[in-house]
């Protein structure tokens, strides 16, 4: 289990009393660094502490699998972080992760939604995923100004190659990117017409309209 800050450590203790056979906590401030050490000098050789940024670590050379993910992630680095362990799905049985509520109903959005976009398509092509719980501002201490929200994320038993993960992120960022765009013109630069002509879907639509299913169609097309 690695459970990713920020905080003193409020997901640690439960963590501790789950059946894992162990928890090692990534944590970039030094304040919560020095309260996990303490813990962890009553853990039994449970818990490891690792004092650095997860945007730069490859969690899955921290512990062996099976692996799981529990973070109340940083905001400002939620969307990155999400989509570098997207990439790596196949390594983790499970990610449960806290984001901003905004940010959790883009990941779980449905076509024709306002919400659904990039982050949509990229977390439901590799996992299901299902907001499980939503928290109030005064769930914290200090108060965000903001809702937060809980993801549960299951990998597909299918996982993508590294290489067309990458293409799907080409692809997504041009299709979203102009939203107002038809696809004509936002995929212009990667087929255009005649990429959605042997895909089977009308140049006429747009990004937002488009299943997980057909963005799968296009991709493996590029």
């Amino acid at each position: 289990m690695i459970e990713v800050g920020p905080g003193p450590g409020g997901l640690t203790r439960p963590l501790l009393d789950s059946p894992a056979a162990s928890v090692t906590v990534v944590e970039l401030d030094d304040r919560a660094v020095a309260i996990m050490h303490e813990l962890a000098e009553t853990a039994g050789g449970r818990l490891r502490v690792i004092a650095g940024d997860a945007v730069r670590m490859d969690m899955t050379a921290l512990v062996p699998p099976p692996r799981q993910i529990v973070a109340n992630l940083p905001y400002n680095v939620a969307s990155p972080l999400l989509v570098g362990w997207l990439r790596q799905a196949s390594a983790f049985e499970r990610l449960t992760l806290m984001f901003q509520q905004e940010v959790a109903e883009r990941i779980c959005a449905a076509p024709s939604t306002p919400a659904y976009g990039r982050l949509s398509v990229l977390a439901q092509w590799v996992a299901k995923a299902e907001i499980m719980v939503r928290l109030p501002p005064d769930a914290f201490v200090p108060p965000p100004k903001v809702w937060s929200a809980v993801v549960g994320f299951t990998p597909l038993p299918e996982q993508p190659p590294a290489d067309l993960f990458s293409q799907m992120e080409r692809l997504t960022a041009a299709a979203f990117g102009q939203r107002r765009k038809m696809l004509r013109g936002s995929l212009k630069l990667l087929g255009g017409e005649a990429l959605l002509d042997k895909a089977g879907i009308a140049a006429d639509r747009r990004a937002e309209t488009l299943s997980v299913a057909e963005f799968d169609r296009l991709v493996r097309l590029l």
